[in-house]
Order: C-alpha cells, then structure tokens, then sequence
C-alpha cells in the first residue's frame, strides 16, 4: 500500500512542478529558468524537513521518494545548463549549474535544521 501511495504522490508532484514552472514561465519569461530553480530550491528544503523525522516512516517514503521525488528534477537542471550552454551563454549555464546545486544543499541543510528544531 505504501507503494501505491508512493506512486500516486510521484504523479502529483510531477504535477506541482510542471503547474509550478509554467506559472514561473509565464510571469519571467524563458531567459533564465527560474521556475525549476524554484522547485528544486523548494522541493530540497521540503526533503531536508521530511528526512529530519517530522514525519514517520511511511511519511519518508511516500512524501519523500513519491511527492517530492515527482516534484524535483535534477535531470532538467543538466538538460537546462546543456542548452543553455548551446545558446552561447557559459556564464549562466555554470552559474545556473553551481547555483543550483548550491542553493539546493543550503535548502536541504536548513530544512534539516527546521525539522530537528520541530522533530
């Protein structure tokens, strides 16, 4: 049951984040990709709450690896620094890169922290 709870949460984070990104899109425009920098940001410091124990076991798995799995992407940040990179722009496609990840890591430690202070 877990599983298909995993699952069904997965679907609905893919959702979250393409409604997300979009309505991102939509008010910056395309230049930079801030929508998917947002839901990593977000979706980081929501898995650094949730693997802090705020939550039981079964809230891990099914908030963590099913929600928040479907709602980050890691694998459109590599894609987004790729075209980025093709569009002549190397400046913004290695700060793109770096600040993502280190915004996510710093996201995912403060979240952490946040869950210790309320676990």
């Amino acid at each position: 049951m877990v599983f298909v709870a995993a699952a069904v949460a997965g679907g609905i984070g893919a959702a979250a984040r393409y409604l997300l990104d979009l309505a991102v899109t939509r008010m910056l425009g395309t230049r930079v990709p801030w929508g998917i920098l947002l839901i990593n940001l977000t979706g980081s410091f929501a898995l650094g709450l949730v693997s802090a124990g705020v939550v039981g076991a079964t809230g891990v798995w099914v908030l963590g690896a099913g929600l928040l799995g479907g709602y980050t992407t890691f694998s459109s940040v590599a894609v987004t620094t790729v075209v980025l990179a093709d569009e002549r722009r190397p400046t913004a496609a290695t700060l793109y890169a770096i600040g993502t990840f280190v915004g996510s890591t710093a996201a995912a430690f403060a979240g952490s922290a946040v869950g210790a202070i309320l676990g």
